[in-house]
């Protein structure tokens, strides 16, 4: 049976602000591509071949077959054959690099667009460089996953159009999903432990669920079977705020989304995210984005 709210999904939804951006590298070595800093997420996959990815300022990180990497911040890298490759500027949706004779690499890189100003704490509090290894007998969804888009793009059958941009939408979860779950450790602090604590989890799918209801700590606490003391201290460990901080912040990052992806009225979002009032939504609002939320709505609309 499917649970009714899935708050991984959720969040990765409401960060999105557009459609990912990708291209298909073919590479035979010698090669080294420099990637600027992103106003997105960078991805890479190694779908055949080895890699070296060296972000900036770190050391060099070795990729086989198999492994995705994510860099939440966009952070300025490059991906090499050797780690003392020279590099070229090099986008991915728009560029082939330089083909020598060497060994050959297939990669799929790209950047999804999220939201940047208001990251989700899912997202903010990831490491710059997030590394899945393509461990076998662990995170089988995101290998097989890998493992067609890589069949898809090398032998360009038809309909792989479809595929592929539907894989790469998932793929985001998928890499998320695997990273938290090889950090999962009872004792941190962070998303990996509220996306696994049974309590944390649960209050997290009343609040998506439910934005706009009149939650207090109690009624969580309540909801999950904690005292409430027992209930915020939990929560505040693994979400990094505290219930109702949380839950501003939610409601926030839902209203901005109903703006962004729908013409609905103003007084209608208001009363979906709690607020009884359109004035009282519109302070708030401006308190929390600077700006009202019909100019956020403008200003999203294209000339």
């Amino acid at each position: 049976m499917m649970p009714g709210m899935d708050v991984l999904a959720d969040v990765v939804a409401a960060m999105k602000t557009g459609p990912a951006t990708f291209g298909r590298t073919d590479l035979r070595g010698p090669w080294g591509l420099r990637f600027a800093h992103s106003f997105g997420a960078t991805f890479h996959l190694v779908l055949q071949g080895t890699a070296w990815l060296r972000p900036l300022g770190g050391d060099a990180i070795p990729l086989g077959p198999g492994d995705a990497v994510l860099l939440p911040r966009g952070l300025q890298h490059a991906l090499v054959d050797h780690p003392d490759s020279p590099t070229v500027d090099f986008n991915p949706s728009t560029e082939q690099p330089p083909q020598g004779q060497g060994a050959r690499s297939l990669l799929l890189c790209g950047t999804y667009r999220l939201e940047r100003e208001r990251p989700h704490p899912v997202l903010s509090r990831l490491p710059d460089v997030v590394v899945v290894p393509a461990n076998p007998g662990r995170h089988n969804s995101l290998r097989t996953a890998i493992s067609i888009m890589g069949e898809e793009l090398d032998t360009q059958r038809p309909g792989a159009a479809a595929v592929v941009p539907a894989l790469v939408d998932a793929l985001l979860v998928l890499i998320l999903r695997a990273w938290f779950e090889d950090n999962d450790c009872p004792t941190d602090r962070g998303w990996a432990r509220a996306l696994t604590d049974p309590a944390v989890t649960q209050s997290l799918e009343l609040i998506h669920e439910k934005p706009g209801a009149a939650w207090t700590v109690a009624d969580l606490a309540g909801d999950v079977g904690l005292s409430r003391a027992a209930f915020a201290r939990r929560f505040t460990e693994a979400v990094g705020e505290p219930p109702l901080t949380y839950l501003f912040r939610w409601r926030m990052t839902t209203a901005a989304r109903l703006l962004r992806d729908h013409d609905r009225p103003l007084a209608t979002v208001a009363k979906e995210i709690g607020y009884t009032s359109e004035f009282a939504f519109a302070k708030a609002f401006k308190r929390d984005f600077g700006v009202p939320p019909g100019t956020y709505r403008k200003q999203l609309t294209p000339a």
